[in-house]
């Protein structure tokens, strides 16, 4: 009797930490595939629909107060990656953002990408450079606003995300050209 209650308490707990995850879902793009040329840039040699794809996220953790995502390929041929979105001041009432969301409709801003260019920018790899990974993540952050601008480097941005974030989500995809 005891190692039967002791396993229906661990498989208590196991269920109660596994429904508690912060986690990042879509209905457009999934967890290691590729992603379709809908989320592909317009622009740089790329004529896709540069189109941000459906994001939806659950149980952030206690105290979250706003969220932030970012799109960030750590795979281009850089030495510092390349950001393809970063959006903040997302109201923590949020939990979805629509294919090709206006997050200033939201309340939320965005800032500049290495696109050089405000908002979302979708997948354009070189030609021949092989598979990129496409790291979508939603940030929960434990205040309403960052005090940042448009023209704060996404890096920065980046910066204060891990310095201050409660917790992260991720959903990586792939593109290749």
């Amino acid at each position: 009797m005891k190692i039967f209650t002791k396993s229906i308490l661990t498989l208590s707990l196991c269920t109660i930490f596994s429904a508690q995850a912060f986690e990042l879902t879509s209905s457009d793009i999934q967890e290691g595939h590729p992603m379709a040329k809908t989320f592909e840039y317009k622009g740089w040699g790329c004529d896709g629909g540069n189109v941000s794809p459906q994001l939806s996220w659950q149980d952030p953790p206690q105290g979250t107060k706003s969220f932030a995502i970012t799109v960030y390929d750590p795979d281009a041929p850089t030495e510092s990656g390349f950001w393809h979105w970063v959006a903040f001041d997302i109201p923590a009432s949020v939990r979805e953002l629509p294919r090709g969301v206006d997050i200033k409709k939201l309340g939320g801003q965005e800032t500049r990408i290495d696109y050089n260019s405000v908002g979302f920018g979708g997948a354009c790899p070189p030609v021949g450079d092989g598979m990129h990974r496409y790291q979508f993540t939603v940030w929960a952050l434990p205040t309403k606003k960052l005090n940042l601008t448009q023209d704060t480097p996404a890096a920065v941005v980046g910066f204060n995300l891990n310095s201050m974030a409660l917790d992260k989500a991720r959903l990586t995809a792939t593109y290749t050209k």
